[in-house]
């Protein structure tokens, strides 16, 4: 049975949620912005190719297939070294954008059998990995308006 993980967040991005979604909207961009993503090719209109690599000496290597593309809830299917879902739910918030994270993980692989020992370094590699993209969308966002 391999691991898995839950994660949440919940973060204040300035700028209204029509904004910051186009933004996450957009993955090939990601590199642009989010200093953990490393590497993004479409697929197709639903799919992309996406490596990332936060303070962890390892690449993880995912395929994202779009499951809702809402205006309020971007939501995609995970697989790779990761499967199961990632969803952010924007909602307004004090003249900008709460954006809401929950993903939901089993991992794979080298790093399945190094999550049963290194659980709470992965989640803090996690954490920093979401403060990227938080910061970063927070700039890409402030410089698109």
């Amino acid at each position: 049975m391999s691991p898995s993980f839950v994660f949440g967040g919940r973060w204040h991005v300035p700028g209204p949620p029509a904004a910051v979604h186009d933004v996450l909207l957009d993955l090939e961009r990601y590199p642009e912005w989010w200093p953990q993503v490393v590497a993004v090719a479409s697929l197709g209109p639903d799919d992309a190719r996406v490596l990332c690599r936060s303070a962890l000496p390892y690449t993880l290597d995912l395929v994202l297939h779009a499951a809702d593309r809402s205006p309020s809830r971007l939501e995609v299917e995970v697989s790779g070294d990761l499967a199961g879902t990632v969803g952010f739910t924007l909602a307004p918030d004090d003249g900008g954008t709460r954006l809401d994270l929950d993903q939901h993980v089993t991992v794979g692989g080298l790093l399945g059998l190094a999550s049963y020992v290194a659980r709470p370094v992965l989640r803090w590699n996690h954490h920093r990995m979401m403060a990227g993209c938080v910061a970063g969308l927070s700039e890409r966002v402030a410089a698109l308006a």
